[in-house]
């Protein structure tokens, strides 16, 4: 009688919160649990009791999962319809987006530490929307340094990736320019500035989707 009241009340208890097709799988294993019980011994029995009770521990947990997709496609639905009540004028494609990137004209190498040896490269970029106007876009850099005189797959001296939350931080406005500043350690790589290097940027645009690729020649001090 103890396992069939379990059985009763597990079936029974927020039976509208499970998908149909689950429920019908748990039904149909307490059914099949029910009628082996009956012809069971002690030690059996008591294997049986504690399978139902490891399927109890489990629904549970189905039905946490259940409750926080639906809330979660609930929050999902008020996005959307906020969304979509937006006046046309902040709609996605007439919001403020980027649309061209620059490599700032200060881009080069930097004695850190005033040893004569240039150990740092530093990159300015500035992202632009469609007026020309400096806009703090969130998306992933990627950087690299060429030596373009450089031959048998040597010419790609470094290589760098920044992701978003790194990039956030990396933003500097002055009194005459907006721009992200980018430092790189070239010490190892670079022997040499006696030629011109060519930096190679590309930005993915998080809220596009969109990628901008923009290079610049450093010339030789």
């Amino acid at each position: 009688m103890n396992v069939q009241y379990q059985i009763s009340k597990l079936l029974n208890h927020n039976k509208a919160m499970m998908p149909l097709s689950v429920l019908h799988s748990v039904f149909y294993i307490f059914i099949f649990l029910i009628l082996v019980t009956g012809c069971a011994n002690p030690n059996e029995k008591e294997s049986i009791a504690a399978q139902i009770e490891q399927l109890t521990q489990e629904r549970s947990e189905l039905q946490k999962q259940i409750e926080q997709s639906e809330e979660e496609n609930e929050q999902l639905k008020q996005q959307v319809q906020v969304l979509s009540g937006l006046p046309e004028n902040v709609k996605l494609e007439n919001l403020n987006r980027l649309e061209n990137i620059k490599i700032g004209r200060h881009t080069g190498f930097f004695d850190k530490d005033d040893d004569g040896k240039k150990e740092k490269l530093i990159v300015y970029l500035q992202p632009t929307d469609e007026q020309g106007d400096a806009l703090k876009a969130a998306g992933t850099v990627e950087v690299q340094l060429w030596d373009l005189n450089k031959t048998n797959g040597q010419a790609m001296l470094g290589q760098w990736k920044v992701e978003p939350d790194e990039l956030k931080k990396l933003w500097f406005e002055t009194l005459v320019s907006i721009y992200y500043r980018l430092t790189f350690d070239v010490a190892s790589i670079v022997k040499s500035l006696d030629k011109p290097l060519i930096v190679k940027v590309t930005f993915t645009d998080y809220l596009t989707g969109k990628v901008f690729n923009e290079q610049k020649a450093i010339k030789a001090p």
